[in-house]
């Protein structure tokens, strides 16, 4: 397995494309917001025409209505290997949800435990009634780590947090941390592609007026129109619930636009903040490379030939 991540915009998927068709692999997107039909602007989803004949799973396959979370990736993305494998093509896994990398490449146990029904509404009403930072300050009280690593808007795994406590009377950082020390299954390279913080935020804020100028906010009333609510998972993509609360008369789309650069770099932060507490992870920034796309792939391929990923030929 061959894994290739990074902060947001950094160039993580034409690199992905050139390897692919050099070790003759397969993609599964490890992204979040691509998985979903429909958004293709405010994901910066691949286009046809990008993928230049690799196929790429993962992408563009579920309804926005439908829910998107770290069991059903992982489900989803093993379906792929076996599919993956049986071709005898290498998978490459490409994308910037490092919770998501890290479930498959350790293979985390998220068997669920019965889930108590009547607690789960009592938190989403909190959340609804007195706003997602209420929980949030809620699950630091029993478990800081967990907290410090679980953005407050995520209400959904922030409950999650909280009922696995209330359930097992154990931290969920405690378990996660010792699901994250199991060996991985797989022989695999593990890097990081990275850029100067200034021109990567440079990047960020191009793309996002990229975005707009390409019919961001005509996507997103296109999915309003199709009964897409604000609340949904979906929707709590950058860039969507932002231009969401600009439709609704909730700020002017000058600040949605100020908003969508300003979130997008701190989620690029927070991302390489995850990496750099992942093991055996082989950064690759691209001023050491003269951000020459062609030297980086010649020092990927170097190390999956030391790795003996692919042949040494």
């Amino acid at each position: 397995m061959v894994i290739l991540t990074g902060p947001t915009a950094v160039g993580k998927s034409a690199l992905s494309v050139a390897l692919a068709k050099k070790i003759d692999g397969s993609i599964i997107s490890a992204d979040s917001m691509q998985v979903y039909q429909h958004m293709d602007i405010g994901t910066a989803k691949i286009l046809p025409e990008e993928m230049e004949g690799i196929r790429h799973d993962l992408v563009d396959v579920l309804d926005p209505k439908e829910e998107f979370h770290v069991v059903r990736f992982q489900q989803m993305a093993k379906d792929a290997l076996e599919q993956i494998y049986a071709a005898h093509k290498i998978p490459i896994i490409v994308g910037g949800t490092g919770f998501y990398i890290q479930a498959l490449l350790y293979d985390i146990d998220f068997t669920e435990q019965e889930c108590d029904s009547a607690y789960r509404r009592h938190l989403e009403r909190i959340a609804k009634e007195r706003g997602p930072k209420t929980l949030h300050r809620m699950l630091a009280v029993i478990d800081t780590q967990a907290a410090e690593e679980i953005h407050p808007n995520n209400v959904r795994r922030v409950i999650r947090a909280l009922e696995f406590y209330r359930q097992s009377g154990e931290k969920i950082s405690e378990h996660n941390k010792r699901e994250h020390a199991k060996q991985s299954p797989y022989h695999y390279a593990y890097f990081v592609l990275n850029e100067d913080r200034a021109k990567l935020y440079e990047r960020i804020d191009k793309r996002v007026d990229t975005m707009v100028e390409s019919g961001l906010i005509e996507e997103v009333e296109t999915l309003r129109r199709m009964g897409c609510r604000s609340d949904m998972v979906s929707m709590q993509g950058l860039g969507y619930k932002e231009i969401f609360a600009y439709l609704n008369g909730q700020s002017s789309l000058e600040d949605a636009v100020c908003k969508i650069k300003q979130e997008t770099r701190h989620f690029a932060k927070r991302q390489l903040t995850w990496f750099k507490r992942e093991r055996d992870v082989i950064w690759l920034t691209k001023e050491d490379y003269s951000s020459d796309s062609n030297f980086i792939l010649d020092k990927m391929l170097s190390i999956l030939r030391e790795k003996k990923i692919i042949n040494a030929s």
